[in-house]
Order: C-alpha cells, then sequence, then structure tokens
C-alpha cells in the first residue's frame, strides 16, 4: 500500500516542487520514500528522452525487504510500475510467470503486476484479484497505462498536454505540481447538491480521475497522446440467471476473507456489530484454528446508532481480542480539521468522523485492518433499497409535486421525492440536495441523467446503480482516505469481484421479504438469535448536526473569513437557522467542510 505522484515530460525537473507536493502524500506510505529523476532512455531502452521524476512512499506489508519498494523497473523486460495497493492472489498468478521472468523478490505483488503487465499487457488485469491504482511504463511499445481497479477502491488522478503527463494518488498535491490551478465550477455546484464529485471530472479544471475498471493509453512516440480509454470489467457483461447455491457463495466469501490475511505485519478487523463485519469475524475466526483475533468497535453516545451491545456478543462468540473506542458529537474542532484534511476531494458524509477516528485508533499497533465494507451494496442492505422497488401508490406519487413548492428551509424534500413514479428519481432523493441549491441561488449543469442511464426498474439494476454511484465514488473513497491518512490499509472482502459476479450471474432465489441479508442470515443462524439477526440497521455516523449548532459560532466565522460560502450567499448561516433541524445542520456541515477544505489546502 502506498501513495504516489510523478510525471513524464519534455519540461525541466521540477524535483524540488514534487518533494514538496509529495508531503501530503507520505501518510500513504510512511515506511520508505523513493525518488527518480531521470531521462527515459538512461532508464530504459528506447531513444525517447523525456523526463521521468517519480515519488513513491511505501507502507511495507507484503515483501518488505528494499527489493519489493518502487518504482520498480526491470532493465531486461523494458518496463516499469509505481502501484497502490494488492494483488490478493500474487502467488498463484506467480506460478505462471516464474519460468518466463528472473524474479529478484520472494513474494512481491508489485513483481508480479510488472512482469504478467509486461507479458500478457492489460489482458492480465482480468485475471487480477485485487486493489489498485496503477502506472504502468511500457516502452517495449512506447506507451504508458493507468490503471484502476474493478469498483474504484483505490484513487487515481492525471493531468496531460501534449508535452507532459501528470499522475497521482492525491489530488490537491497533483493540482498544486501544475501552475494556473482553476477552481471548476460546475463541479464545484455538483458537491454542493450530490455530495460528491463523481469520476472522471474532479473540482479542478483539465485535472481527471480514472474511472474504476478503466484503462487510459497514453502513446509516446509522437509527443505523449492520449490514444484510447478502455474498460476491462463491466457488470452488465456477467447479468444472468443462473440457480444460485449458497454453498458456492459461502465457498467464495470465505476464500474472499482468506486471501485477504496475507500479510508480513499483523492484521485487524473492523466490528461494528452489524451482520456483514460478524460474517467476516465469523469466517476470520474459524480458519484461525483457535488463535485470537483482533476486532474494534466504536461506541457512540447517541442510543439511536450504538451497536456496542451487539460487537460485544460478537466479540464474546469468537473470543477475538476487542477494543473499543467511544465517539461523541462532542468532538474537538483540531480533531474535525485533521478529518478534513484526509480528504484530498470534496466528500461530506458524517461518516467521516467516526472513520477517521477508528482508523487512527487501529494505526497505533497495526497496519492492515479488514472491514465489512460492501456488504449492502451486494445484497441490497440498505433502507431505500425496498422503497425504490416498491413503485408508490399513485396518491402517493402526486407527493412529489409538492416537492416545487416545499420550503427550503424546512428540509431537503426527500419525502416527497421518494414518490417519484422515475425510480432513478427515488433514488436520487436519497443524495441529492436541490432545495439547498435554490436557497443559494445555484444550478447544477451536470445532471445525475447524463452520468448514469436509467434502465428498467429492476433489482440488478438498482443493485449496478449502487455499485456505480454510490460504492465507487462515495464508499471507497472514504474508506481509503480516513484509513491512509493514518497508515492505515482496508481490505474488504465483500468487493471481491468473484463475489459481485456471483451476485450479478444468478438468480434472487435467496432473497426473502424478512430479512434483506437472507445469506448472511443463514451462515450466522447457528451462533446468534433472531432478535441479533433480524435487527434494523443502523449507520455508522456521528451526531454532526448536533456538533455543528454547538459550534455555530466558529463555524459562522469561518464561513465570514473564508472564500467561497459567503460570497456564494452572506445570509446562508441565518437561512439554515430558521430551523436547527438534522438536515439544516447536515447542509451546514456540507458547507462547513466545503471552507475548510479551501483554508487546509490554501486554495
Amino acid at each position: 500500500m502506498c501513495g504516489f505522484i510523478g510525471s513524464i515530460s519534455d519540461n525541466n525537473f521540477q524535483l524540488e516542487k514534487l518533494i514538496e507536493v509529495n508531503k501530503q502524500i507520505q501518510c500513504r506510505g510512511p515506511d520508505q520514500t523513493k525518488l527518480i529523476a531521470e531521462k527515459s532512455d538512461d532508464l530504459f531502452s528506447t531513444n525517447i528522452s523525456l523526463n521521468l521524476e517519480l515519488a513513491f512512499n511505501r507502507l511495507s506489508i507484503i515483501d518488505l525487504s528494499e527489493r519489493a519498494s518502487q518504482p520498480m523497473i526491470s532493465k531486461s523486460a523494458n518496463t516499469g510500475i509505481m502501484f497502490n495497493g494488492e494483488i490478493f492472489n500474487h502467488r498463484e498468478l506467480k506460478k505462471d510467470l516464474e519460468h518466463k521472468f528472473n524474479f529478484r523478490t520472494s513474494h512481491s505483488d508489485t513483481e508480479v503486476l510488472l512482469f504478467g503487465l509486461t507479458q500478457y499487457g492489460t489482458k492480465f488485469l482480468e485475471r487480477i484479484n485485487g486493489q489498485f491504482a496503477i502506472v504502468f511504463f511500457d516502452f517495449n511499445k512506447e506507451k504508458i497505462f493507468l490503471i484502476r481497479d474493478r469498483l474504484g477502491q483505490k484513487p487515481l488522478f492525471y493531468t496531460h498536454n501534449a508535452k507532459e503527463l501528470s499522475f497521482s494518488s492525491n489530488l490537491v498535491s497533483l493540482a498544486k505540481l501544475r501552475d494556473n490551478l482553476e477552481v471548476d465550477e460546475r463541479y464545484l455546484n455538483q458537491y454542493l447538491e450530490l455530495g460528491t464529485i463523481p469520476s472522471p471530472n474532479t473540482l479542478f479544471k483539465n485535472i481527471y480521475k480514472v474511472k474504476p475498471a478503466e484503462v487510459i493509453e497514453f502513446s509516446l512516440e509522437d509527443r505523449i497522446q492520449l490514444t484510447n480509454k478502455s474498460n476491462y470489467w463491466d457488470i452488465d457483461e456477467f447479468i444472468d440467471d443462473k440457480k444460485f447455491i449458497y454453498e458456492e457463495f459461502v465457498s467464495i466469501f470465505d476464500d474472499a476473507v482468506k486471501i485477504r490475511e496475507e500479510s508480513d505485519v499483523p492484521i485487524s478487523y473492523f466490528l461494528s456489530g452489524g451482520l456483514d463485519s460478524t460474517s467476516i469475524i465469523k469466517s476470520a475466526a474459524s480458519s484461525k484454528s483457535g488463535k485470537n483475533i483482533n476486532t474494534f468497535s466504536i461506541v457512540s453516545d447517541d442510543n439511536y446508532y450504538d451497536e456496542s451491545e451487539y460487537s460485544n456478543l460478537v466479540a464474546e462468540k469468537y473470543s477475538s481480542n476487542h477494543s473499543k473506542f467511544s465517539v461523541n458529537s462532542d468532538i474537538d474542532i483540531d480533531l474535525i480539521s485533521s478529518v478534513i484534511s484526509a480528504y484530498d476531494e470534496l466528500y461530506f458524509d458524517p461518516s467521516v468522523v467516526p472513520s477517521f477516528i477508528l482508523s487512527k485508533e487501529m494505526s497505533k499497533n497495526f497496519k492492515v485492518a479488514i472491514s465489512g465494507d460492501g456488504g449492502d451494496e451486494l445484497f441490497g442492505g440498505y433502507k431505500r433499497t425496498l422503497k425504490i422497488l416498491n413503485k408508490p401508490p399513485q396518491y402517493k406519487s402526486l407527493f412529489s409535486n409538492l416537492y416545487n413548492i416545499y420550503p427550503s428551509f424546512l428540509g431537503s424534500g426527500t419525502n416527497f421525492n421518494s414518490n417519484s413514479k422515475s425510480w432513478v428519481k427515488r433514488y436520487l432523493s436519497f443524495y441529492e440536495d436541490r432545495k439547498l441549491m435554490n436557497m443559494l441561488n445555484l444550478k447544477n449543469e451536470i445532471k445525475f441523467f447524463d452520468m448514469y442511464e436509467e434502465k428498467s426498474l429492476n433489482y440488478k439494476n438498482l443493485l449496478k446503480l449502487d455499485y456505480n454511484f454510490y460504492l465507487s465514488e462515495m464508499m471507497m473513497y472514504k474508506i481509503d482516505r480516513a484509513s491512509m491518512a493514518n497508515s492505515l490499509e482496508i481490505r474488504s472482502p465483500f468487493v471481491d469481484n468473484r463475489l459481485v459476479e456471483y451476485i450479478f450471474s444468478h438468480d434472487e432465489s435467496y432473497k426473502n421479504e424478512r430479512t434483506t441479508k437472507p445469506i448472511l442470515n443463514k451462515y450466522l443462524e447457528k451462533d446468534f438469535d433472531k432478535e441479533f439477526l433480524n435487527r434494523s440497521k443502523k449507520g455508522f455516523v456521528v451526531n454532526t448536526s448536533d456538533w455543528i449548532y454547538k459550534n455555530i459560532n466558529h463555524v459562522d466565522d469561518i464561513f465570514k473569513n473564508g472564500k467561497i460560502v459567503y460570497q456564494i450567499d452572506k445570509n446562508i448561516h441565518r437561512k439554515l437557522n430558521i430551523n436547527k433541524s438534522r438536515i439544516n445542520g447536515l447542509r451546514l456541515w456540507k458547507l462547513y467542510f466545503l471552507e475548510k477544505y479551501f483554508q487546509i489546502n490554501n486554495l
């Protein structure tokens, strides 16, 4: 696991600037920083002479030796790589490559990836099980490839022109590497409406995100040209109606947990007490042959969100070494600033706070943690799923017309829009806040329907939208930044591509109306009672609305002295205080996150 930044260009070397902007990335890999500033024809066998500047920050987890460090360059193969992530099936893949290449490391997944891409090109990606962001230099073909994993677990940004290609794990660092940095107001507005900016766009003009499962190809033959974009994986390719077999699914799940436990350093486990994390703990405990595992959970002072009763039951059942950390709304302002500074992209979800705090505590003794993220997307575990699938009665669908006259200061109007005849609009009602945009007198030019096609409503199409939008563009982002800011690698078995492919390629006979996660219910039914298994899902959040109102004077000072919020609307603070509701508190949190983001990053 790591973070990196680099460029290949016809411009002069700017190593000092690269070193400076790399400081923001070093939290992703504090064990070692390696720099390269060389001519491409000195590093590779090529007639192309461009300046290659690379900074790589390593978090040593697999093969701790110096030989496994990056950037990794093979003069014999005439290829090189920078890679953030883990390849979980690297030992299996290595067997196919050992007779073709002279491996210098004992078990580095980086070297397997380097030689696999050298031998098979991007077709090799189809065989990989992992989480990754890759920059691959192939001077046999005089090309550079930017690659991201299937579900967007690891970030990768880039900017380019005919003279230069730059790339990084961190958006702000890459932005500051450039001259003439400009904010794109279209995507600033998109954040204000959706709470995120979906790929391939970013807050900054001419800086882009590689999309999940995307390969972007640059040719170096005639300066630096973007020659192709393609996807090596698409959920649509797997949609089928084969018979669902519970034992097959569980076998894949257990292996998904097992392969994520390989590490040359100790590992830990998130334990919320929900079905997802509990299933992972059961799988892990059953494979440990009596050895205790290390689990961590959050205790909330808000009874609505607190699941410590259940996490305690799980820890006791599977005899884990369990640690708990309290989180409440009386959070120090400096800690909130630390949370926001961890995010190089705008993202307002309140769960960033407990995610950061728990990652910080776990990182004191561990570099690796396994989490239950992705389970809700895999099984349709959100409350909204049934609401979206069930078309509202005609009288309720008429409620959506009331949205247009509903006063903005009373809330987002979600209850009205969630009854829309359009299922995508019902889906979108859980995320967008057009009422806030109305209050700010702003318009979002980038329509959700332009980004995500509205297909016929069925269970799999709804899951697919969750994967393409919520999981890839929000959840994975939150998890990566909260953990890597604290030098902690998160591995999530439920986003194993084999599990996703199995769900989409098999029938829905496993579903029932009594629970959203019947597969996990069955997996756990011998260990826990019906009360544990059938309880309502709780969110992993702190009450940020409460925090906002407790610190409203500080929030207002940040707005007054900032560059964004009061320039948009000097009266927004007063408007959102007319009704001190949860939704208005969240709106203030969204605006506060925005202003602090600009302040912290000196934008």
